[in-house]
């Protein structure tokens, strides 16, 4: 994940330079902060997408192998699911005060 967050920078500055020496449009402050703010709440959501289906197939997986152990592997599902779930939440918020607050 930080290898794709370090990417970030050095691509808005080539999108600048190359929207600067191409054309007269100039990429303003805001556009800026909207395309920061599309990709934080998309690569933030991506982890967590992953993370949720690896855990949801794995517990069926396991229900289907031992149907008994249904209440521990439903509650501890569960609660790994609302981690993943929170995490996408933070990257929903980053986005949001990067779009409207920064």
């Amino acid at each position: 994940m930080i290898e794709i967050l370090s990417v970030v920078a050095p691509v808005s500055d080539a999108l600048h330079s190359v929207a600067q020496e191409s054309t007269n449009i100039a990429i303003t402050d805001k556009a800026m902060k909207s395309i920061g703010a599309g990709l934080a709440i998309g690569l933030g959501s991506f982890g967590p997408a992953l993370a949720i289906g690896n855990l949801v197939g794995h517990a069926m997986d396991a229900l289907g192998r031992n149907p008994e152990a249904q209440p521990v592997i439903q509650t501890n599902m569960i609660l790994g699911l609302a981690f993943a779930e929170a995490i996408a939440i933070y990257a929903l918020v980053i986005g949001f005060m990067i779009g409207f607050v920064f």
